[in-house]
């Protein structure tokens, strides 16, 4: 559980915006930033975003639900969110824990991911669903 990263603290209910401002999602994070990541399968290694999750019920669109886009791919079973403005990826619905969201840490308000320091990298190529 992090819940102060560089010099801010880790809100229970804390924001996280798209980079040009129009997607903006209210996370509840009693515990903070939980089990920071990486993932190496194809589509992680592509955008380089540190994860983190959150239950279902754990994110509120407060702005530009009409602007996220979905981008699915293999099994279909993962959903990725984007702003299609910007373009920056979110949060997605998880496919290896479909009751949970990973969102894009670098995305938290007055978040540096960079303070994180090494990051964990899970297995995406060898998925747990595949098994």
């Amino acid at each position: 559980m992090i819940k102060i990263l560089g010099k801010t603290k880790i809100k229970e209910k804390h924001k996280l915006t798209c980079h040009c401002g129009a997607v903006e999602l209210l996370l509840h994070l009693p515990n903070g930033i939980v089990n920071p990541r990486r993932c190496d399968c194809s589509m992680c290694r592509r955008r380089g975003a540190i994860v983190a999750s959150v239950q279902l019920d754990g994110i509120e669109i407060i702005k530009g639900a009409e602007m996220l886009k979905l981008y699915q791919f293999n099994t279909m079973t993962a959903k990725h969110y984007f702003c299609s403005n910007c373009g920056i990826y979110t949060h997605h619905q998880r496919r290896s824990n479909p009751s949970e969201y990973g969102y894009n840490v670098g995305c938290l308000e007055d978040v540096n991911p960079f303070d994180l320091g090494p990051i964990t990298t899970a297995d995406g190529v060898n998925h747990p669903s595949d098994q």
